[in-house]
């Protein structure tokens, strides 16, 4: 089955012939492949075409949602009969509302027919040109080149009726010597934005053949290029960026909207529309995207919405709706910091001594309320000394709560990029954060790593 007639034809049957009070039927399809490469050779290629339908139905408040990837009419049926008969026994939901009506969505391109030139061989010889920069530097080079279509519609019985395509890539790279390695990474909607050789640049410049040294763990000034900064907004977004968060008192932004938390040169915020990020003109529930402003030059604002969040509220979503059943909240997707006015080369000249961070690596929640997270440095972590890049230094643990150190932030770059860990172990769905570098005045190292 393919094309928007006919996606939208099969929901809306299955939505008209179900017999529940409210239903919803939602059509994800996807046709993506991944190269991997790693020792400066490619060595897996995969492919995956799929398409999955997740039907929601209710009863009165009482709810259930099955799936499914199979398609003949035969089961189609069998699932709009699953889907009801599970409902009827399932626990009502007091808090239940309704799902949400119809709003006017945006007209956005999100597919580029240029992501069809992105065939294995094609994708090959991509990853040749980039092993051929890095063997010139002794170097040797692994990671992931990953291209994909995915369509998604969306409709309910209260007249939801929403489709869009979208096409993506993503290219994590990581090259290496004996002493020291680097990391870059790509992800667009359109491959003709893919720059090779400033890719390869990018990781090169992050090795050293000198020797890394070990510094002692403490507090220290730190630039964080944008791959750092995005893993802190992805924390928060999951943290405590959504309602649900602070409906059930576990976001920091609780009993707190209206203070001041960090620094104010600090603005966060989701908006799915803008077209610097990987647009999204729509929620999983069929709801156009509003843009939510989380932090306000440093002041607490406001959270996500999704249906059932809004309605405990008697507010409406914000469109930031997942797919159900969802248990984690309307999490924010498209994430973004304002930029600043800073180069990062000022940033570096202005500090004393501090440490350069590439990227964080293997990071964990320790305290969700004061947002303390654990993780180590990886592919390019460096001592600053007298406002220069001196030598590598191995990799540190770090434990520091994302709050404090954005009320510490003491500069913002200009210049922001698109960071994305892209997908490719679920239901492909790729999504970016737009950051910039940031220098903060004091950030905690608590240990060396071994890695």
């Amino acid at each position: 089955m393919t094309g928007k007639e006919a996606f939208l034809r099969l929901l809306k049957n299955m939505v008209q012939e179900s017999p529940a009070d409210q239903t919803e039927a939602i059509l994800l399809t996807e046709d993506s492949s991944l190269t991997r490469f790693a020792d400066s050779a490619v060595h897996q290629h995969v492919a995956e075409v799929n398409q999955t339908l997740i039907l929601r139905v209710v009863w009165g408040k009482r709810i259930a949602v099955v799936t499914t990837n199979t398609f003949q009419p035969s089961s189609i049926k069998k699932i709009l009969q699953k889907a009801n008969s599970l409902a009827k026994v399932q626990h009502p939901n007091d808090e239940f509302i309704s799902l949400p009506g119809p709003r006017p969505i945006p007209r956005i391109g999100t597919f580029s027919k240029n992501i069809r030139r992105l065939t294995p061989n094609g994708k090959v010889k991509t990853i040749k040109d980039i092993l051929t920069l890095v063997k010139k530097g002794g170097l040797k080079a692994s990671g992931a080149f990953s291209n994909g279509e995915v369509e998604v519609a969306v409709v309910n019985s209260l007249g939801v009726d929403a489709y869009q395509k979208f096409s993506d890539l993503f290219l994590h790279l990581i090259v290496e010597n004996d002493k020291s390695s680097g990391y870059a990474s790509f992800v667009s909607r359109d491959p003709d934005q893919l720059n090779v050789d400033a890719l390869a640049q990018e990781a090169i410049s992050k090795t050293s053949k000198e020797e890394p040294f070990q510094i002692e763990p403490g507090e220290y000034e730190v630039i964080l290029e944008p791959y750092a900064v995005s893993e802190l907004l992805s924390f928060l977004g999951y943290l405590g960026f959504h309602a649900l968060a602070v409906q059930e008192g576990r976001s920091f932004f609780s009993n707190r909207f209206g203070e001041k938390m960090a620094d104010e040169k600090v603005t966060i915020y989701d908006d799915g529309l803008d077209p610097e990020g990987l647009q999204v003109p729509f929620d999983f529930e069929g709801i156009p995207k509003r843009k939510v402003v989380f932090f306000d030059r440093g002041v607490a604002k406001e959270v996500t919405y999704d249906s059932f969040t809004g309605g405990r509220e008697g507010k409406e979503s914000t469109g930031h709706g997942l797919i159900a059943p969802n248990t984690a909240g309307p999490i924010p997707i498209n994430l973004f910091m304002k930029a600043g006015e800073s180069s990062l080369e000022e940033m570096i000249r202005s500090v004393r001594k501090g440490i350069y961070v590439t990227r964080f690596h293997y990071t964990n929640v320790v305290e969700p309320m004061n947002t303390v997270i654990t993780g180590m440095t990886r592919d390019g972590t460096f001592l600053i000394e007298e406002g220069e890049i001196k030598r590598p230094i191995k990799n540190l643990r770090f434990t520091e709560s994302i709050l404090k150190a954005l009320s510490q932030v003491t500069a913002i770059s200009r210049d922001r990029k698109v960071c994305s860990e892209g997908t490719v172990y679920s239901r492909r769905f790729v999504t970016g954060t737009v950051v910039p570098a940031i220098k903060v005045e004091g950030f905690n190292f608590s240990g060396v790593s071994a890695l």
